[in-house]
């Protein structure tokens, strides 16, 4: 059961009226392993959104780089807002003047596994590894596929706000493979760009087997990203 309390940043920052993102209110389907998303976005400057399935809810950072496969690749990820779980099957536009408008693709999605440990190496369910500042993980995803770590940054560097590392474990999913262009790389669901998105226009719900609420879509999902065949 997702905590109705921590969506009340995100359910503050939309107007559901003109916005086709979720309001959150659905509870969400029980899952033998939790799930993750990577989203990009199009809003005032392009990111991907980093996502994980922790208490119920998305757990959200921004990442303005991508996620890597390669372990000396440090990306930045500033946290934001809970997002509720049915955000994960969001692709779409969100409407001009609302906050974050602009399209939205799913690049990737999967399931994960918490590889955190204590020193004495019992395991530290997710949500205390990330209040404590550091989480490990497994990903296996379409492109995402490994160990990954977050890490909370330190110091004031970013001012007043808070900071983490997105770092690729070194492992057997390690690769070289660049993090693809966000304007070309597509949806791991239907295939399409951010710019093909866009010209549709209005949310799309998809679910995972690729079929969409509002309309067909002809193209088989890329296999772009750094645990696939490459940027695209």
């Amino acid at each position: 059961m997702a905590d109705k309390g921590t969506l009340a940043e995100y359910r503050r920052r939309r107007d559901f009226s003109r916005t086709g993102e979720p309001r959150g209110d659905a509870a969400g389907a029980p899952a033998d392993r939790p799930g993750f998303v990577v989203q990009i976005h199009d809003a005032t400057t392009t990111h991907f959104d980093f996502r994980l399935e922790v208490d119920g809810v998305l757990k959200s950072w921004a990442v303005p780089k991508g996620p890597s496969g390669d372990p000396h690749d440090k990306r930045l990820a500033m946290p934001t807002e809970d997002h509720p779980l049915e955000y994960r099957d969001f692709e779409g536009v969100i409407a001009k003047g609302e906050y974050g408008a602009g399209a939205v693709i799913i690049w990737d999605e999967g399931t994960y596994r918490n590889l955190t440990e204590d020193r004495r190496h019992r395991p530290v369910p997710l949500a205390e590894a990330l209040a404590g500042g550091h989480a490990s993980f497994w990903l296996d995803g379409s492109k995402l596929r490994g160990g990954y770590s977050l890490t909370r940054l330190r110091g004031d560097r970013y001012g007043d706000r808070e900071a983490w590392l997105l770092v690729k474990r070194g492992d057997s999913r390690a690769s070289h493979a660049r993090t693809p262009d966000p304007r070309r790389a597509r949806s791991a669901r239907s295939g399409h760009t951010l710019g093909q998105v866009a010209a549709e226009g209005g949310p799309t719900w998809t679910r995972a087997d690729g079929a969409s609420q509002d309309g067909p879509s002809g193209e088989s999902p890329s296999g772009d990203g750094p645990g696939g065949g490459g940027a695209s």
